[in-house]
């Protein structure tokens, strides 16, 4: 299966380079550039992408809402936004993954981390740079409440999932944990979002560590 891309960014050289990044693999083809928000939006309709790999500030409409027009109540199989930006401020990320984002990376994260991501988001994974990663973790994380205990709709097994999930782990990395199928592994998680619910699996992974169900190390 060939991942169609929609690459907005208000700097032409940078469209350029992720152009060529990704266009280099066998599995990824490039469909449209936008050079902001608004246009972005408008190619992801005519053009269907499976995956926006999106810039933050941009000229017209930014990128944050941007996202959140592309996920709009309403909208048939959206595309995964990918946000990639200079700009690592935690209320970015916070905001990005809250309206729905498939991951989020800073532009300078290399090459392979960028194909790693727009991989994953097509899976229906996600990735979010690893120094990004820590730090919103060590800000979520606080300890488990009897509340959050008794008000927890998951089965122990789906938490046990959760956990993994909050970890990193990849569906392959989870069923292999577990003993059981990939195939198992997706149907949990589906469950676990209608639950909770949950759009993706970076917002399953933020419940976790917001409700304490993940012990910081």
């Amino acid at each position: 299966m060939t991942i169609r891309v929609l690459i907005a960014d208000d700097q032409a050289m940078v469209r350029a380079g992720f152009s060529m990044i990704l266009g280099a693999e066998d599995d990824i083809e490039v469909v449209a550039e936008a050079a902001d928000g608004l246009e972005a939006v408008e190619l992801a309709a005519r053009h269907c992408p499976d995956v926006v790999l999106m810039d933050i500030r941009m000229p017209r409409l930014d990128g944050l809402e941007a996202l959140r027009r592309l996920n709009r109540p309403g909208v048939v199989n959206p595309p995964k936004v990918v946000v990639a930006t200079t700009f690592d401020d935690d209320e970015y990320v916070h905001r990005a993954l809250h309206d729905g984002a498939a991951g989020f990376l800073i532009k300078d994260s290399g090459p392979a981390l960028l194909v790693e991501a727009v991989r994953a988001a097509a899976s229906g994974e996600a990735l979010v740079s690893p120094s990004i990663t820590v730090r919103l973790l060590r800000r979520l994380n606080r300890p488990p409440t009897d509340r959050d205990r008794a008000q927890s709709p998951l089965s122990a097994r789906e938490l046990e999932l959760v956990r993994l999930v909050a970890r990193g782990l990849t569906n392959a990395e989870i069923a292999a944990e577990l003993s059981i199928s990939v195939g198992t592994v997706k149907t949990h998680l589906g469950n676990v979002q209608t639950k909770l619910p949950a759009r993706n699996r970076v917002e399953i992974a933020a419940w976790a560590w917001e409700t304490g169900l993940v012990e910081r190390t």
